[in-house]
């Protein structure tokens, strides 16, 4: 299990490759992370580095929420997550430290996770792709109505899963297998080829690719 880094989403751009290809990517703030806890197999029953992300005031957070804070030594974060991680990595990593985009590298593999943008409530053509029907004799104000959706008879009910209107959007979405182009060290910014999950300033999780091609 590697380590998700936790980045926020800048936007897409381009850059153009030695040989003069034109490849878009998208841009994330990889950090820093700062590890803000440590959990233990012999005192939690697993190994995990709780990492923070951002600023936050301090007027904005409860007083059991500031002294987690304070007794790591560290500034309020405005994002807590869990990344599981090994033992040996574990032992890496101390509270108070920062991780940086430093722990990826060009031609590198990654999942993005993050959620995907919201659309509200949509119909069926939208949100499953369905057929719109032919503007022809006999089709009325219909032409994006789903159709049947069940039998009269037998069974005398709507399946359960059937494809219908209903809210599109807002889930957890992972992009797998995703190609690191660039690694900007000096203003911890990450550069994926492609597109990934989420509106722009949006929190998304990077990590090391779980089943990278071959």
């Amino acid at each position: 299990m590697a380590i998700e880094l936790l980045c926020r989403k800048i936007g897409m751009s381009r850059i153009f490759q030695d040989d003069g290809t034109c490849v878009p990517v998208t841009v994330l703030e990889a950090g820093p992370n700062t590890v803000v806890q440590k959990k233990t197999p012999e005192k939690d029953g697993y190994s995990a580095l709780q990492l923070g992300f951002g600023e936050r005031r301090r007027a904005t957070l409860s007083k059991p929420r500031l002294g987690h804070y304070e007794k790591a030594g560290v500034s309020p974060k405005r994002f807590l997550y869990e990344s599981r991680v090994e033992e040996d990595v574990l032992g890496e990593h101390e509270v108070g430290g920062e991780i940086t985009a430093e722990i990826f590298e060009a031609g590198q593999r990654v999942d993005v996770v993050g959620t995907s943008k919201g659309r509200g409530t949509q119909g069926t053509v939208k949100r499953h792709n369905f057929k719109i029907k032919r503007r022809t004799h006999g089709t009325h104000e219909g032409f994006r109505l789903p159709g049947a959706i069940g039998a009269g008879a037998y069974p005398g009910k709507v399946w359960k899963g059937q494809k219908m209107f209903g809210h599109m959007g807002s889930e957890r979405v992972t992009v797998r297998n995703l190609e690191v182009v660039r690694v900007d060290t000096d203003r911890n910014l990450l550069l994926i080829r492609g597109a990934v999950p989420g509106h722009n300033q949006g929190l998304v999780r990077v990590r090391t690719a779980v089943a990278p091609r071959g």
